[in-house]
């Protein structure tokens, strides 16, 4: 009986500052329940984040954050793939083969760019190849599955049609066919599907628009007990008074209740939002304890490793090794293609 092959799925995390309960719910967790159905291969997104920061200790610090910070919430880094972006460099040449077979046309329909450009932002070469790189994160592992958000599909979209302009310059479109019909032979790059993630919600804010840093409205996913209280307590509501009934379908804070109550837990909050006599502090107050239960455990884990660098760093190093096991076999496809010399004569990896 032949034994299936576990399909690849690849995610990637920015890091730029503390996680929040956005990354957690819109990246984190999704990635955790991938990892036991699939081959996992997840990085820390380093080089992305050379677009805005600038300060070079607290980018190291951040991208070891990250690295806890999945660690803490159960990845196991002996079953799947952990790696900082930066330390596999074979991304970078791989964005410039790409760069040569992809017009300003589509990089310039990203929503990214065109968002920037619409407020008036000064943008770097960087945010305008932004797409470019990101396909080469994921085309360069032979990834099957890309989960995404719904607001995310562009970037895998980009990524399929960029290996598509690559195969077809370099292969040549089949006969009697479409360029879609390229096939993935082992010889140049694979077309991943995108794995959208429809029960990931929009997580709001304190403000009630989408939690992001760039808002200043996030809550960190392991904010001590204080700071903790003061986020929840600071979440924005109407001025509905107490004893009158509320919808919980536009509360903020039975949105992100939701995110973390077991399907009795939400339906009993709601009944209380009906019935009246029950303000928005209550309701806080109840956002508080799920989200003490369900990251408390993971917060101290997360001390833990922050306070032993050396070993995240060894977790990263390991997995960039089998990460660049991978890389480098697509890139020996290739260079082949486009008639460059072959990565059997550059320096090996360092394992």
């Amino acid at each position: 009986m032949t034994e299936t092959r576990r399909m690849r799925c690849l995610s990637g995390i920015k890091p730029t500052g503390q996680p929040h309960w956005g990354n957690y719910f819109g990246m984190i967790r999704p990635a955790l329940e991938l990892a036991r159905e699939h081959e996992a291969y997840y990085f820390v997104a380093d080089l992305h984040a050379l677009t805005t920061v600038r300060d070079a200790a607290q980018l190291r610090k951040d991208s070891l954050g990250i690295a806890a910070s999945l660690l803490a919430s159960g990845l196991d880094p002996a079953k799947s793939v952990l790696w900082r972006q930066s330390d596999v460099p074979e991304v970078l040449e791989l964005t410039w083969a790409l760069s040569c077979v992809t017009g300003m046309g589509l990089v310039e329909r990203a929503h990214a760019y065109k968002d920037a450009r619409a407020k008036g932002k000064d943008l770097n070469l960087g945010v305008v190849t932004y797409p470019v790189l990101m396909a080469a994160d994921i085309l360069l592992y032979d990834s099957d599955l890309v989960p995404v958000g719904k607001d995310q599909v562009q970037h895998l979209e980009m990524a399929r049609d960029m290996a598509t302009y690559f195969n077809v310059a370099f292969m040549g479109a089949p006969e009697g066919g479409t360029v879609e019909d390229v096939t993935w032979d082992g010889r140049l790059l694979k077309r991943p599907q995108a794995l959208v993630q429809q029960a990931s919600a929009v997580v709001p804010g304190l403000d009630g628009q989408k939690m992001s840093k760039s808002y200043g409205n996030t809550i960190p996913m392991f904010a001590g007990s204080k700071e903790l209280k003061q986020r929840v307590m600071a979440i924005k509501t109407d001025s509905t008074p107490l004893e009158e009934p509320k919808d919980p379908t536009t509360c903020n804070v039975f949105a992100l209740y939701s995110l973390f109550a077991s399907p009795e837990e939400r339906e009993a909050l709601a009944e209380k939002y009906r019935g009246g006599n029950f303000g928005y502090g209550h309701a806080k107050l109840a956002l508080l304890e799920l989200a003490e239960r369900h990251f408390g455990p993971a917060r101290v884990r997360y001390d833990e490793l922050m306070a032993r660098p050396d070993d995240l760093e060894d977790i990263l190093a390991d997995g960039a090794a089998r990460a660049r096991l991978v890389a480098r076999g697509v890139l020996e496809r290739v260079r082949a293609a486009c008639g460059l010399s072959s990565v059997a004569h550059t320096r090996p990896p360092v394992a």
